[in-house]
């Protein structure tokens, strides 16, 4: 075995990997960007060594060698399925924990990866995949194929470069975005296209293999619950196998590793009709560990990458087939900076307050600590929250109550909208399918925010007047001689919503309440280190907080709010991207990659002005109203932060 790994990779998978290697007494190495010198994966090495980027393979390679690494664990992401760096790792005389470059490089073009598998009897999803098609002949396979498709990217996956066409009329412009987001993600832009089967089910089977010639699978995982055709919710087994259904699909996993001369751990992807479960196809192998692996050690009882270790240290598999057991149901929840409500795009900020779930049963694999900053260079997953239980109905009744105990303030999040997920009939009856959460999208987003928050952020103004300024006649409780106490009255604005007026009678430990046009009522708040408890109407509710600048954030049940005093005569835009009056902003941190329009030209609402990119992910800003743009704020290559302006249209009301 090893004594010194090298983990080229950051995040919650980095202190993962790192906690498997001190279990096993392996020095552990950890590589950073400058962005990264204080992060957590840093801090829980044994050693770390500052890198210009993590995908820079002479630069990781260098480090390996300088720390007396004998071997790297690539995590995933970055470098895990690059072919150049396995062979790079090779020539350094370093081992390279995953499989030979050759099957890297068989798997990681798709259109080889679906020969190579159809040639090894394993059925594919039917459609077009010629190498270097142009955009016309794209075009006529796609209306070959048959409507609806999808064009997907053949050098990478995780939905980078993938759409969805529906309408011939919209192939052309679907082309060109699917090229651009390719080229920018994996460095190609050859596309193929693939039949877009209706209500697919996205299941998965985890195979390892040795360099003995052993290769054996540890069950599916499904994983259907997706936004922007990346995974929210895992779990294993799948609702929809039965065990017939699991080996035939196990089956063919195997000959497919086998088929290219697999060693490690890998995941063969299927799609697999909810309408008929016994027809599935091969979309793609995934030649590194999975995000979602925790759900499959938790129902097998394996460390996953323990074994990637040993078989990379060239021990043969320790169990056969016959002995793979699976006990129980695991789920997983991706927490991701990102918010639901503006179309699942990336937030950041600085992490004021953090708890995660613990007790039986439950997992967390983290890669943040409370005073960390998120920001806009990486991808947006902060953490995993892992779940087992003895069937799947108390699996997802634990995962409740795990995503309830979690407290996340500072940083925009999606945990919420997990739980509300987790919890929707079609989840809980396992009637699942890739198109669930679009579908459903209104109905599991964040509403306003409840009065008893709004009510909770005017008193804790109330208490931080009545604490910190020892001059009586400057606390706000409406004291009057000989008279009736007054209102004073606050406006709140949550994040992303309306301003609400809350009216405040009295000190806050004693107090009366008006949110919004409603009626008085008895109202009490006191602090408690990093609590604040409320009591309104004698209903007593406690709240986690943290203050940053004038922003006050609340925190309960997994829900997170971020609430601002509000100017009294402001008005409240009109959303991300832009707003009524003709100003657009940017609805996430990140880069501009494209501006369509110039100053002076003439535009329609609705029109393309500014392209907006972030971990890979495209966002075009519109035209809110029929003008002429007035003002072009930003070029190509800027970077730009949330709600930064973009550009300026003058109304055509305006300018009449």
């Amino acid at each position: 075995m090893f004594q010194t790994v090298l983990i080229a990779n950051r995040g919650e998978i980095a202190v993962r990997i790192a906690r498997t290697l001190r279990r096993l007494g392996i020095r552990s190495v950890a590589v950073h960007s400058d962005a990264d010198a204080g992060a957590r994966h840093v801090r829980e090495a044994d050693e770390a060594v500052r890198i210009p980027d993590y995908l820079d393979i002479a630069a990781v390679v260098e480090a390996a060698r300088r720390t007396g690494a004998q071997a790297v664990h690539p995590g995933y992401g970055f470098l895990a399925e690059n072919t150049a760096f396995a062979a790079a790792c090779a020539e350094a005389g370093l081992v390279f924990v995953g499989p030979p470059a050759e099957a890297i490089e068989a798997m990681g073009d798709k259109i080889r990866a679906k020969r190579t598998v159809s040639a090894a009897g394993v059925p594919v999803v039917p459609g077009r995949d010629e190498p270097g098609l142009s955009d016309a002949e794209l075009a006529e396979a796609a209306l070959q194929v048959g409507l609806p498709v999808l064009l997907k990217p053949s050098a990478g996956g995780g939905g980078k470069g993938m759409r969805l066409v529906r309408d011939a009329a919209e192939l052309a412009g679907a082309i060109e975005a699917a090229r651009r987001e390719a080229r920018g993600a994996f460095g190609d832009d050859t596309l193929l296209v693939e039949r877009f089967i209706e209500n697919p089910r996205h299941i998965e089977v985890q195979v390892f293999a040795d360099a003995h010639g052993n290769v054996v699978h540890l069950g599916e995982r499904e994983c259907s619950l997706q936004r922007r055709h990346q995974k929210i919710l895992e779990e294993a087994p799948s609702p929809l196998l039965d065990a017939a259904r699991r080996e035939r699909m196990g089956a063919a996993a195997c000959a497919v590793a086998r088929a290219v001369g697999y060693v490690g751990a890998g995941t063969v992807e299927y799609i697999v009709s909810a309408d008929r479960p016994d027809e599935y196809f091969f979309m793609e192998m995934n030649t590194r560990l999975q995000v979602e692996h925790p759900v499959t050690e938790l129902v097998t009882g394996l460390d996953l990458v323990e074994l990637q270790l040993r078989v990379a240290a060239g021990e043969p598999l320790p169990l056969t087939q016959d002995e793979v057991r699976m006990d129980g149901h695991a789920i997983e929840a991706r927490v991701y900076a990102e918010d639901p409500a503006r179309g699942f795009l990336p937030t950041g900020g600085r992490v004021l307050a953090l708890a995660e779930p613990s007790g039986p049963g439950v997992r967390v694999d983290s890669g943040i600590r409370t005073g960390d900053e998120v920001g806009g260079s990486y991808d947006p997953m902060l953490a995993k929250v892992i779940v087992w239980g003895e069937d799947r109905a108390a699996a997802l009744r634990r995962l409740d109550r795990a995503l309830a105990s979690c407290t996340l303030l500072g940083v925009p999040s999606n945990i919420a909208f997990l739980r509300t997920l987790a919890a929707h009939p079609d989840v809980a009856a396992g009637r699942l399918d890739t198109g669930l959460v679009e579908r459903s999208l209104e109905d599991l987003i964040d509403g306003e925010a409840p009065e008893e928050v709004l009510a909770a952020a005017a008193l804790e103004r109330t208490l931080a007047l009545e604490t910190g300024d020892p001059d009586p006649w400057a606390i706000p409780d409406g004291w009057r001689l000989g008279g009736v106490r007054a209102w004073t009255s606050w406006i709140i604005t949550p994040s992303g919503g309306a301003p609400v007026e809350v009216r405040v009678r009295g000190r806050a430990h004693d107090a009366e309440v008006r949110v919004g046009d409603g009626a008085a009522r008895p109202a009490a708040l006191r602090r408690d280190g990093d609590r604040l408890f409320l009591s309104l109407e004698g209903r007593s509710t406690a709240f986690a907080w943290a203050r940053d600048g004038e922003v006050l954030w609340l925190g309960r049940e997994g829900r997170a709010w971020a609430l601002a005093e509000h100017v009294r005569g402001e008005e409240a835009g009109a959303g991300a991207g832009g707003t009524g009056d003709g100003v657009l902003r940017s609805p996430m941190p990140g880069t501009v990659i494209a501006v369509k329009a110039a100053e002076g030209d003439r535009v329609t609402a609705g029109q393309p002005v500014v392209v907006v990119e972030a971990m890979k992910m495209e966002h075009t800003v519109t035209a809110p109203v029929d003008g002429v743009v007035s003002r072009i704020a930003v070029r190509p290559g800027a970077g730009v932060a949330l709600d930064a302006v973009l550009a300026e249209i003058t109304p055509q009301e305006a300018e009449s």
